[in-house]
């Protein structure tokens, strides 16, 4: 009896989470305007969304800005962890610490943070500073997806390869770098995700010469929420989705991450 009444409770909560997004979905394969009338299925929203200039730079920008900064941080992530995993106990414990605040931290006090630290060292805000905010917020999460595989290999085997003769280079290529493969696959979802979610952060960081979808969203929706949005949000939404599933499939699979 108590299960059920938990499955009961637990469902209620799920509905009403996600109710708004059912219904924002649904809106936008209505024919009508008007959110309060149904006027017929239609895909008309999704042809006009990607008719739309602004929405198209918008698009470009936030890809853009995604893949450049999933590769970086993935790289530098990789790198780092690949150090802290080598450092002292005192010292990992130190340096993880530093590298969970990001993580820790409201996304407005980072927004903030690297906004004063762009004007107050005079760069100006726009591409170069969203794209370094990305790859600033992405590198934790890649460094704490990448540390569990590397504890789960076996050190011995890199040292193995040394002793038959392979240079460190072709150890880290041919035997460190394939045993940690999931877990560095794992942090570039992640910091793909968070990509091409953020709002708060390129907020602050983004200036006015360029805009990705999230700011494009927010200030669509001050000026009155189009079916246009609600097309958008949909597709934002699905990806964003179907990217989280690709991770949570590999957490079933065995293959640890940490969020």
């Amino acid at each position: 009896m108590q299960k059920a009444v938990k499955r009961i409770y637990m469902s209620i909560v799920f509905l009403f989470l996600y109710a708004p997004i059912i219904v924002l979905i649904v809106f936008s394969f209505n024919k009508s305007k008007s959110r309060g009338q149904w006027g017929g299925f239609t895909f008309d929203w999704y042809f006009d969304l990607f008719k739309d200039r602004q929405i198209r730079e918008a698009l470009y920008f936030t890809l853009l800005i995604a893949v450049i900064s999933t590769l970086v941080s993935t790289i530098v992530g990789t790198i780092a962890a690949l150090g802290i995993s080598n450092m002292s106990k005192i010292g990992r414990t130190v340096v993880l610490n530093i590298n969970n605040l990001p993580v820790l931290n409201p996304d407005i006090v980072t927004g903030v943070a690297l906004m004063t630290l762009f004007i107050s060292t005079r760069i100006e805000l726009g591409f170069v500073t969203m794209l370094i905010a990305h790859i600033v917020f992405s590198i934790p999460y890649v460094i704490l997806a990448v540390l569990p595989k590397i504890r789960q290999m076996n050190k011995h085997t890199a040292e193995a390869a040394l002793d038959l003769g392979a240079t460190p280079a072709y150890a880290m290529r041919k035997v460190i770098i394939p045993e940690i493969m999931p877990g560095i696959i794992s942090g570039a979802l992640i910091a793909f995700t968070l990509s091409i979610d953020d709002f708060v952060i390129s907020f602050f960081t983004a200036g006015t010469s360029v805009t990705n979808l999230s700011i494009l969203v927010y200030s669509m929706a001050r000026r009155g929420v189009k079916p246009t949005i609600n097309a958008l949000s949909t597709l934002m939404f699905t990806t964003v989705l179907i990217l989280m599933l690709i991770i949570n499939k590999k957490t079933d699979k065995g293959e640890d991450i940490i969020i």
